[in-house]
C-alpha cells in the first residue's frame, strides 16, 4: 500500500477520563519550583510521550517543502515563517501534561511529507532532541530542554532551545527558538493558554530575519492568539508584514500596503490604554500578595469548593473565565496571502483530550510496525498505551513502575562509574549556524542497526 494511501485511526480506543482531582492539592507546594522534577499523578497526563509531542511540529511539513520550491529567500522565509507558528497550533486547549521520556526513549514517524526520529539524550536536565527530514529538499532538527514553573494562578513552559531548518539544495539554513506558553486558572476556574514573546526566524545565507511578536490578551481580550511582525532584510529594511493568529491562520502582505492600510484605517484603530505593570504581575507571573494567599491555603485533594471560597476572598485580578478573542478586532489588509491555515479538528476532540486528527494516529501501533520498531520507541511504553486504553490505575502502577526502574539504572551507572549516558542516535556537537552546542543526528538511525542490551520499559 502506497503510504499517501495509508489510513490513520481517527480517534483513540477510549475517552479521555473525567476526574474531578485538585491539582492545587498538588501544586501548592510547587511555587516557584521547576515541575519537572515533581511527580505528577497520572490523571494529570495525556496519553503521549513528550517526544510524540514534538512530532507534532511535523503536522504542516508540506509547508517546508513549499518553502524549498519557491525561487527567492522572501517567499521561503514566508512558508518557514507558516511552519514555525503551525508547530504551535495543536497546542490550544490541549491541557493534558505529555508524559516524561526515560532516558534513552525513542519516538519514530514516517509520513508521506516527512520522516522524524526523536530522543530522550538527557535526563537531567531533561533533554530531546530530534531531526526530521524529507529526501534531498530539506532537514529540520534541534533539542528541546523545557522547564516548566508553577507561579499560583499560572504554569509558565519555556520551550527552550533553538530549531534549524535546512535546504541544502539551496545552501541555506534558518533558526529560531519558539515562544513561552502560559496556562491560567490553574487553582479557580477553566484552565486556558497563551502563547507570549518574541520569534526571530535568521536566514543564515542572506541575513534576512522575521521578527514575531505573540501577544498577551490583554485586559480586554483584543490581542488573544494574535501575531504580528515582519521580514526584513540584511540592512533591517521591513519588506513584508506578518500577521494572524497562531491558534488559525498566517497572512503576509507587503509592508507598503501595511503603511496603506494603517493610513486609512487610523479613526478606526484606536491605541489602547497602557498601563505600567510590575514584573510581579506579567501574564505569567503572580504578585507577593496573591502567593502569601495561596501558601496559606489549607486544601483537601477533594473539596475543590473550599478553593473556591477562599480564593473570592483574596481579590485575583485574573479572570477564572476563558477570554474570548474580539471578533470585531480582525485586520484583512489587502493584497495578502495566506501562508498557513489550521485543520478542523474532530469533531469528538473534547472527549480524547482536545487532540487534533494528527495527534489521534501518534501512539497507533500500526499493522506490522512490531517486527521493524526500535524497543524503545514510545508506542511501546505500558504507562501511555494504558492509559490511552482508560485503565488508570494500570497507568498509574506502570508510570510509578518505569520511574524506579530509571532511577535504579541511574544509581547502578552511578556505582560503576559509568555517569556519562550515550544517546544511540545523537551526539553533542556543534551547530554550524548558531555557533552553539547542541545535540546533532548522527544519520544512523534508519539504518535500524539497534543495540540489543538496552532494556527501559
Amino acid at each position: 500500500m502506497e503510504e499517501s494511501k495509508k489510513e490513520y485511526r481517527q480517534l483513540l480506543p477510549v475517552p479521555m477520563y473525567n476526574h474531578d482531582y485538585n491539582i492545587w492539592s498538588v501544586l501548592k507546594n510547587c511555587i516557584g519550583k521547576e515541575l519537572s522534577k515533581i511527580t505528577m499523578p497520572v490523571v494529570f497526563n495525556e496519553p503521549l510521550s513528550f517526544l510524540q509531542r514534538l512530532s507534532e511540529y511535523m503536522e504542516y511539513a508540506h509547508l517546508l517543502r513549499l518553502a524549498s520550491q519557491q525561487p527567492n529567500p522572501i517567499s521561503r522565509m514566508q512558508y518557514v515563517i507558516g511552519f514555525a507558528v503551525s508547530a504551535l497550533a495543536s497546542n490550544w486547549e490541549r491541557l493534558g501534561k505529555p508524559f516524561n521520556p526515560l532516558l534513552g526513549e525513542t519516538y519514530e514517524l514516517v509520513r508521506e511529507e516527512f520522516k522524524i526520529i526523536c530522543e530522550q539524550v538527557s535526563h537531567h536536565p531533561p533533554i530531546s532532541a530530534f531531526h526530521a527530514e524529507h529526501n534531498d529538499e530539506w532537514t529540520f532538527h534541534g533539542s528541546i530542554h523545557p522547564k516548566l514553573k508553577y507561579w499560583g494562578k499560572s504554569v509558565e513552559i519555556q520551550p527552550k532551545g533553538t530549531v534549524t531548518v535546512e535546504f541544502p539544495k539551496l545552501n541555506e539554513a534558518y533558526t529560531w527558538s519558539n515562544v513561552q506558553c502560559c496556562v491560567h486558572n490553574i487553582i479557580v476556574g477553566k484552565l486556558w493558554m497563551e502563547q507570549c514573546g518574541n520569534m526571530e526566524i535568521v536566514n543564515h545565507a542572506t541575513g534576512h530575519r522575521a521578527n514575531l511578536t505573540f501577544k498577551s490578551a490583554g485586559s480586554n481580550n483584543k490581542d488573544l492568539h494574535h501575531v504580528e511582525g515582519y521580514i526584513c532584510d540584511k540592512d533591517k529594511q521591513k519588506l513584508y508584514f506578518i500577521y494572524g493568529k497562531w491558534t488559525e491562520f498566517i497572512k503576509s502582505t507587503e509592508y507598503v500596503n501595511y503603511e496603506e492600510y494603517l493610513k486609512e484605517n487610523s479613526h478606526k484603530l484606536k491605541k489602547e490604554d497602557v498601563r505600567s505593570k510590575s514584573p510581579n504581575d506579567s501574564p505569567c507571573h503572580t504578585s507577593k500578595k496573591v502567593l502569601q494567599k495561596l501558601n496559606s491555603l489549607k486544601v483537601s485533594p477533594f473539596k475543590s469548593m473550599s478553593v473556591q471560597e477562599s480564593m473570592e476572598d483574596s481579590n485575583l485580578p485574573e479572570s477564572s473565565d476563558i477570554p474570548k478573542s474580539d471578533s470585531a478586532y480582525s485586520i484583512d489588509i489587502p493584497n495578502s496571502i495566506i501562508i498557513w491555515q489550521v485543520k478542523p479538528r474532530p469533531l469528538q476532540s473534547g472527549d480524547y483530550y482536545q487532540f487534533t486528527e494528527f495527534a489521534m494516529s501518534l501512539n497507533e501501533m500500526e499493522q506490522g510496525m512490531k517486527k521493524y520498531l526500535c524497543p524503545t520507541d514510545s508506542r511501546l511504553r505500558p504507562d501511555i498505551r494504558k492509559l490511552e486504553q482508560g485503565d488508570m490505575d494500570g497507568a498509574a502502577s506502570e508510570k510509578n513502575r518505569l520511574e524506579e526502574k530509571q532511577r535504579c539504572s541511574n544509581k547502578s551507572r552511578k556505582s560503576k562509574k559509568e555517569n556519562n549516558w550515550i544517546p544511540g542516535w545523537f551526539k553533542y556537537d556543534i551547530n554550524p549556524y548558531t555557533k552553539q552546542e547542541d545535540w546533532i543526528y548522527t544519520g544512523k538511525y534508519w539504518d535500524r542497526q539497534y543495540q540489543e542490551n538496552v532494556d527501559i520499559f
